[in-house]
């Protein structure tokens, strides 16, 4: 892995946030050097936030994503804003429960992710972030599962424990669903 440049996106309560502290935080546990940079729009939940995510072996010279090897967008602004600042052969990782659009470059590629429908099936919508956070994983390796389990244990703390295994299914159906 050179350096991963990521743009999270959706509406602000979909967790797109605590999806990329999550990766940066793994990065930071494997030891790869690392940024977190949010923004949100003029409202917060149901307006739309995002976040770029820089995990790199080299240091990080500026936590600003200018050229985005990955996108993760789970609503259809998302999708609208940040597709074209992707890098030719870039990663579109589009929630396909809420957007029903396809990817309108073909020198990038998109993968389709019911995110929504996956996470009502283990029985919390809210996870869906989780499962494009498995599949962004899965096709990029930028960090272990186990990295982001042990962030996750870190964040939630003793008190929030029990979810951890909802969220590795999580992880692991998101990875599924872009398994060749």
């Amino acid at each position: 892995m050179a350096t991963q440049q990521v743009i999270c996106a959706g509406f602000g309560g979909q967790g797109v946030m605590s999806m990329g502290q999550l990766l940066t935080y793994a990065g930071m546990l494997e030891g790869k050097n690392v940024s977190w940079l949010p923004s949100y729009g003029p409202e917060m939940r149901g307006g739309t936030a995002n976040c770029s995510v820089i995990v790199s072996d080299s240091p990080v010279g500026s936590p600003i994503v200018t050229d985005a090897t990955a996108a993760i967008v789970m609503n259809l602004p998302s999708l609208l804003k940040f597709e074209k600042d992707l890098v030719k052969d870039g990663i579109l990782l589009i929630n396909s429960s809420l957007i029903d659009k396809k990817a309108s470059r073909n020198d990038i590629r998109a993968y389709y992710v019911p995110a929504n429908e996956i996470a009502n099936e283990i029985g919390n919508s809210k996870v869906a972030n989780m499962v494009m956070l498995g599949a962004f994983i899965e096709l990029t390796k930028t960090v272990e599962v186990d990295s982001v389990i042990a962030a996750l244990k870190k964040v939630f703390g003793p008190s929030k424990e029990h979810l951890i295994p909802m969220n590795q299914e999580a992880l692991e159906r998101g990875a599924a669903a872009v398994r060749a």
